[in-house]
């Protein structure tokens, strides 16, 4: 009675979630989910979306700028000023100037300059004497440029584009590993859900075999302990039984939650016994592999970062002058229309020099620690895309052999199915021991797992080889997205 009681509320367990939703998802349908809702792939797109922007800011900064500025000053004061006879004088100012102007700015990528061209107006009036008057300066040329200084108009014309590539490989690298987790999480479910189908089904049989070996016990064809043996297997199963569907809420809940699907929802995955066959080639996965993996780009901008930081340490050893040349029109007087006529010019310029006389040698040493940093990184780099080799060509190669494995592991699935079913005959029969049939479900069982192993073996490494070379091998074709979508 106490076992039948046990069985009944086992069954019971499912029919607590008859008022639950319920939902049945393969690895298709549960990848794309996740490649809209996950949290990696919501990170991804704003990732993204940042990169983007920098990109238009950096190519914004090539373009000319239009700039309206006004400066307007009231002044009620006493002030000081210097008398002819150079003595000063306190004296009251009300007046009011107020000014607009236009400027263009035009960076110069070539030499790293920049030039300037401006436009304005300014009226000052004197409340204190009821005059007023205007300057304008119709047109002003201006232009600055650090000689002998590091160019970084060039260095981020050079970077720049290596960094939004970066971001753009980034952003489908992420998509595929989020198909990769979402490929752990749903076989640790699928998994789970086998764990608890074997252990219900272990139980089944164990009870039956129980209350059969009683049977058997009386009429004196069995031993006592071998009735024990039968007795302690399904006490073993119902713990089991219970183990494994904590584990199957555990699992639910955390696929459930990678999805973002915030509902009470009961999940079923159901894994797909057939995987595509394909041969993939090293040397082919090797190159879509350097053309768009992202560590390539980083490993780039790392380069360059670090020969930038030579430049910069070698133009601030030595010699620094900053030119500033301005040359425009400008006129002056009471009338609005009279401040346009006849203008004259204006000039100015401006060189400043800074010449180390003795610096202890800090400008050298600052080269030497550059040269050095730079020298490290290419000997890292080197190191890294030897590794970021062998970790393809190990990938490839496992991928090759996976497909193989699966359908290994389900042949001796099927099998060890079989052979649980002989023994479990042949023990009703009387013709195998105790321990002949034990084997055989442990065999069974470890099968069954076995074969959920291999299928996430299989999907792990070819996400895991798409993440890598951005290429999709069974199709032919690279792997791309549209990126527009991203900046609506």
């Amino acid at each position: 009675m106490k076992h039948r009681l046990t069985i009944f509320i086992l069954l019971l367990l499912p029919l607590q979630l008859w008022g639950q939703k319920k939902l049945s998802l393969t690895l298709s349908e549960a990848i794309e989910m996740a490649r809209q809702q996950s949290p990696e792939a919501i990170a991804a797109r704003h990732s993204f979306r940042a990169s983007y922007w920098n990109w238009r800011t950096f190519r914004a900064n090539y373009l000319p700028s239009l700039t309206l500025t006004s400066d307007p000053v009231l002044n009620r004061s006493i002030q000081s000023v210097t008398l002819s006879d150079g003595s000063d004088k306190f004296v009251h100012r009300n007046q009011l100037s107020v000014d607009a102007g236009l400027e263009i700015r035009q960076n110069v990528a070539l030499t790293g300059g920049q030039l300037m061209l401006t436009t304005g107006l300014n009226r000052m009036d004197m409340f204190t004497d009821n005059v007023s008057s205007y300057k304008s300066t119709p047109i002003v040329i201006g232009y600055q440029q650090d000689l002998f200084g590091i160019n970084s108009f060039k260095w981020e014309r050079r970077m720049a584009p290596v960094r939004y590539d970066e971001a753009r490989k980034s952003y489908i690298e992420t998509l595929e590993l989020v198909a990769a987790y979402t490929t752990s999480r749903f076989f640790n479910l699928a998994n789970a859900q086998a764990s608890l189908e074997i252990a219900n089904y272990n139980y089944a049989n164990a009870d039956t075999l129980y209350r059969y070996a009683q049977g058997r016990y009386n009429i004196g064809t069995i031993t006592e302990n071998e009735m024990l043996q039968l007795e302690l297997n399904m006490l073993t199963e119902q713990t089991n039984c219970l183990n494994a569907r904590i584990e199957v809420d555990d699992c639910i809940q955390s696929l459930r939650s990678y999805l973002g699907i915030s509902e009470d929802i009961e999940l079923t995955v159901i894994p797909e016994d057939n995987v595509p066959r394909f041969p993939v080639d090293v040397n082919e996965a090797l190159q879509f592999a350097f053309q768009n993996n992202p560590d390539i780009s980083s490993f780039e901008y790392r380069r360059l970062e670090s020969e930038r930081q030579v430049a910069q340490a070698k133009a601030n050893r030595g010699f620094r002058a900053n030119l500033y040349a301005q040359f425009g029109l400008t006129q002056s007087n009471e009338a609005f229309k009279n401040a346009y006529r006849h203008p004259m010019d204006q000039q100015l310029v401006s060189l400043g020099i800074r010449i180390p006389i003795l610096d202890w040698g800090v400008g050298k040493g600052n080269v030497k620690v550059a040269k050095s940093n730079r020298d490290k990184v290419y000997t890292e780099l080197e190191q890294s895309r030897t590794d970021f080799e062998l970790n393809v060509a190990k990938l490839v190669k496992q991928f090759n052999l996976q497909a193989d494995k699966v359908a290994i592991a389900y042949k001796t699935d099927q099998t060890a199915q079989r052979r649980n079913d002989v023994a479990r005959r042949l023990y009703l029969l009387g013709k195998s021991t105790i321990l002949d049939l034990n084997a055989a479900i442990a065999e069974k069982d470890n099968s069954r797992r076995s074969y959920i192993t291999a299928l996430y073996n299989y999907w792990n490494l070819y996400y895991g080889l798409r993440s890598l070379t951005g290429y999709d091998f069974e199709k032919k074709i690279p792997i791309i997205e549209d990126y527009s979508l991203l900046l609506k």
